[in-house]
């Protein structure tokens, strides 16, 4: 039994009128009559009662007919469902994201972009560093990502990356520390004799090494007295007086306290969030998501 067959006996059974419903199905009254025979022969079962003034239902045809009804239904929304999925219209995209990334506005706009794109698309965000989030990448257990990273030198081959959005480090410290008393950017080796507090490599942030990386260029090694796993944690120690911190300038936004901020003199104290995802068999709704996060021309 094919669906076909389920199609000529609806129509029958609804016009109840071989001539009706040939018509209706575009086809020529002859095999319509040879297909519902064929049919009846296969349950083993009249469908219908025929007689030269009507055509009506056998109970067994008046059962088949809310059967093939919901056979034919579900059928249509199988095609229809992957026909969607083939244009990634629907589905789940997982996205990793870096601690700090939903209160940059290219985050904001690209999710809100996807929702309305695609709202029947389930999204599904998982928070993680960097370095974990390209592992999670090559393992195809993630489709796309929000990574922090000065560039994407040192992303592995089979990951690609758009860069969304550039920012300066910044110097973060309490208002009454010393370095909080000068004026204009704050040279790099200023910061050789002081306490910092950084983010423990642990974490899986890239932030640590570029900061040993920009220090040592600077003739120095930092001097990291305390670690910090979370963004609210760092910004709390700063406030507290245990030290100062190198952090993106958008995460002073969450300042607490009598925290200040100093700009760095050296140009390349900066970092980018790139969107990243597989270079080969990206998802089709990793592709969407990525276009939602590209600037407008």
């Amino acid at each position: 039994m094919e669906l076909r067959h389920l199609r000529y006996f609806v129509a029958l059974a609804e016009e109840l009128h071989f001539t009706r419903a040939a018509r209706r199905l575009g086809i020529s009254q002859p095999p319509l009559s040879q297909q519902i025979r064929a049919l009846e022969e296969e349950f083993e079962t009249p469908l219908f009662e025929r007689t030269r003034r009507r055509v009506a239902l056998t109970e067994a045809g008046r059962v088949l007919l809310e059967e093939a009804r919901a056979t034919l239904a579900q059928a249509a929304r199988a095609e229809t469902v992957t026909r969607r999925a083939g244009r990634g219209e629907i589905g789940e995209l997982r996205v990793g994201l870096f601690a700090s990334a939903p209160i940059l506005p290219i985050f904001q706009q690209t999710v809100i972009g996807f929702r309305q794109r695609l709202p029947a698309v389930h999204l599904t965000l998982e928070e993680a560093p960097t370095l974990q989030q390209i592992e999670a990448l090559r393992r195809r257990q993630l489709d796309a990502g929000f990574l922090r990273a000065p560039s994407a030198d040192g992303l592995p081959v089979d990951i690609t990356a758009l860069e969304l959005f550039r920012e300066e480090l910044v110097v973060v410290m309490r208002q009454d520390h010393r370095l909080a008393r000068l004026r204009g950017r704050i040279p790099l080796a200023a910061l050789a004799e002081e306490s910092l507090i950084g983010f423990s490599r642990t974490v899986g942030t890239t932030l640590h090494a570029q900061m040993t990386m920009l220090c040592n260029r600077a003739g120095f090694t930092p001097r990291v007295t305390q670690e910090a796993r979370e963004n609210s944690t760092l910004m709390g120690l700063v406030a507290a007086g245990i030290g100062i911190a190198v952090v993106p300038v958008t995460l002073t936004r969450i300042l607490v306290g009598a925290v200040t901020r100093r700009r760095l003199d050296t140009p390349d104290a900066t970092t980018a969030t790139w969107l990243a995802m597989p270079r080969e068999q990206a998802t089709t709704l990793a592709r969407a998501f990525l276009d939602c996060a590209r600037p407008a021309p």
